[in-house]
């Protein structure tokens, strides 16, 4: 396989998207998150943790004192690919999204969503 057709196939290739999960197992609270590109995603969040730069604050915190082996980095469900030309996923991957946030209810002392509604 030449170098062209290594890069061809790459491009090509269809990434995993879907819901990911970061859970603290010292308390039990998630976040959770949706991608176009789970791999990515849970990689840049990592990353963000790491080097104290996460947008959630009371995440960043936590990491902060409990350290990341008190985190764990799953995807929760993938969504397949369509192979209807021009495919957006963006509204498959809200409705996954609000099944998942009814079903786990990530709010307050069970996750690092805020309320729906309320201004944070």
């Amino acid at each position: 396989m030449t170098r062209k057709d290594q890069i061809r196939e790459y491009k090509e290739t269809k990434l995993p998207m879907g819901l990911f999960i970061i859970k603290n197992t010292a308390n039990g609270k998630v976040l959770i998150g949706s991608s176009v590109n789970l791999p990515a995603i849970l990689n840049r969040m990592k990353s963000q943790l790491e080097m104290g730069g996460h947008p959630n604050r009371i995440l960043q915190e936590e990491w902060n004192q409990l350290g990341a082996d008190s985190f764990t980095f799953e995807v929760l469900d993938t969504l397949n690919h369509s192979d209807v030309l021009d495919y957006n996923p963006a509204k498959d991957l809200e409705a996954l999204m609000e099944l998942w946030m009814e079903k786990l209810s990530p709010y307050e002392n069970r996750g690092y969503h805020s309320l729906p509604g309320s201004k944070v």
